[in-house]
């Protein structure tokens, strides 16, 4: 039976893709009980943002129901979180390969392209794969 995924291992893989894309300044990653956006991190040469939520996989028997309510939760809580100021601000999901698959079906480009939202999607390997709004379009 395969690991399941789970949120730190998800948030951990993301910030390290991250890094080396050189989004490391001012790295805040919150921990379980804290409230807010699970990863804020700014580009190390430009006044740019990355506001990303995580979801690990659900240990559920009802496996599909549980990755569409971690997609659905996850969109709900970056959405709520989306905020306008002279900085420009990127919004991520970081989710499971299997949750990633279900965003990426269902968020409209359009959408994503107008919300500057990106999906992070983390296999069991710890392998980030990025989805930029132009990528949703070629898929759907």
């Amino acid at each position: 039976m395969p690991r399941i995924i789970t949120e730190r291992f998800v948030r951990r893989s993301v910030i390290n893709f991250l890094a080396r894309k050189g989004w490391d300044r001012g790295l805040r990653e919150k921990e379980t009980a804290e409230h807010g956006v699970d990863i804020k991190v700014r580009h190390n040469k430009y006044a740019r943002y990355f506001f990303i939520e995580t979801k690990g996989e659900s240990s559920s028997k009802s496996a599909e129901s549980a990755r569409e309510v971690a997609f659905v939760y996850s969109l709900g809580q970056v959405i709520t979180r989306m905020k306008a100021g002279a900085a420009r601000y990127y919004y991520g999901l970081g989710l499971p390969a299997s949750v990633a698959k279900i965003a990426v079906r269902r968020i409209p480009w359009q959408v994503a392209n107008k919300l500057l939202l990106y999906i992070f999607s983390v296999d069991g390997k710890g392998k980030v794969k990025q989805y930029h709004w132009r990528d949703l379009k070629k898929i759907q």
